[in-house]
């Protein structure tokens, strides 16, 4: 396990017996799935050398916090339902990794989870660079108006609507930069009521 700022990180879950064979991957923290997410996602689907598109999922063992609010269950639950929803004949597979914090040694780790090299499919040029200095294929997505889709926007946003009580204005501002499958799964088991509890009012940045 590793620590870093008190948190103390298990390695949940335990990488597979056998590594995975080789694949297309995308790779995210998805906290929510967002449309920026979407985008990567159906671009990458078509980009895919492999029949099944693999979705991994990072962060897997953070603790609840305003960067991390929804466990690996949670998230997995939102990727199928838009999946389910949207795009319903796709062949997609989606795995959890938990984090080591150490960017030089991660696809040594993540590969345990994922398999060896394939084909990493990403709109993050950090991410970029680090497989393609472990020998991975990369193709590079560039992603429109970045700026509306980080994460920690989306997440202070949905912080400001979760005490509104006006359902049909709390979807019209979501609907801005999340798919509506989610946002109606949000809001139907009430997982925006817990954000203003997880952390200082506002989420640090960077």
């Amino acid at each position: 396990m590793d620590e870093i700022n008190n948190e103390v990180l298990e390695m949940n879950p335990q990488a597979p017996s056998e590594k995975p064979s080789p694949s297309s991957i995308v790779l995210g923290r998805f906290q929510p799935l967002h449309k920026g997410h979407v985008a990567l996602i159906e671009w990458a689907y078509k980009q895919k050398e492999n029949s099944c598109l693999r979705i991994v999922v990072g962060s897997s063992n953070r603790i609840q916090s305003p960067e991390n609010p929804w466990n690996l269950e949670e998230r997995f639950e939102m990727i199928k339902l838009w999946k389910n929803k949207v795009h319903p004949e796709w062949e997609i597979e989606i795995i959890g990794i938990p984090d080591i914090n150490d960017p030089p040694k991660w696809v040594e780790h993540a590969s345990k989870y994922h398999g060896d090299s394939g084909l990493l499919l990403t709109s993050d040029k950090k991410t970029q660079e680090l497989y393609e200095n472990s020998n991975w294929e990369t193709k590079f997505f560039d992603l429109q108006n970045r700026i509306s889709f980080e994460g920690w926007r989306v997440r202070e946003t949905c912080k400001m609507l979760s005490t509104v009580k006006e359902i049909d204005s709390v979807k019209k501002i979501l609907l801005e930069t999340i798919p509506e499958p989610v946002i109606d799964w949000l809001l139907e088991k009430d997982h925006l009521s817990r954000l203003p509890f997880l952390g200082p009012p506002v989420e640090r940045v960077g």
